[in-house]
């Protein structure tokens, strides 16, 4: 059991039950990234077939393509956590299913992070010619990290550091006493 996790000791859940729900809560909120990356690597997919892709400068169209790149990417990390557990399935291995999953779900908001920058920055050059693209991507970015990174991980550090040590996770024993005589 967590030290951050309290409420885990009034939920009367096992531990097969607690990943269980671990599980399908990190299942759900990955639907709901997948489906935005889906839409933005379906627009990436249209872009060169638009008219207006001939004009684009050398530097766009390596801007565009690196773009699709880090979309297609984000979409293969997202939906890593269901093939993953499609392929595991029945192999009483769901602690490491939830790890990974956790894993790759954290690695896919990263490339959806970019992927967003990325469009807005060359939709923002195409559209302005101005250096104000940047500032638009620089102030994407910085509100991509700080919401869904900064913000949180101060949260957990601030947790972990006012965590009372009651409870010890499963996996750690207490600390042996020494005899006072081997003292």
């Amino acid at each position: 059991m967590s030290r951050l996790a309290p409420e885990l000791a009034t939920r009367n859940e096992t531990p097969h039950e607690r990943t269980d729900r671990h599980l399908a809560e990190l299942l759900q909120e990955v639907r709901v990234a997948q489906t935005g990356v889906q839409v933005l690597f379906g627009f990436l997919l249209t872009v060169p077939f638009t008219a207006r892709f001939d004009d684009l400068a050398p530097a766009e169209r390596h801007l565009y393509l690196a773009t699709l790149c880090v979309a297609g990417l984000a979409a293969m990390l997202l939906i890593a956590p269901s093939a993953q557990h499609r392929v595991l399935w029945r192999c009483n291995d769901k602690e490491y299913v939830v790890r990974m999953a956790n894993r790759y779900a954290l690695a896919g908001l990263a490339a959806v992070a970019v992927a967003m920058v990325g469009a807005l920055l060359l939709v923002s050059i195409v559209l302005l010619h101005s250096p104000i693209a940047a500032v638009i991507a620089v102030v994407a970015a910085a509100g991509a990290l700080w919401s869904w990174y900064l913000q949180p991980l101060r949260r957990r550090w601030g947790l972990h550091r006012n965590a009372r040590p009651a409870v010890l996770p499963l996996n750690r024993q207490p600390p042996r006493k020494v005899p006072s005589s081997a003292r």
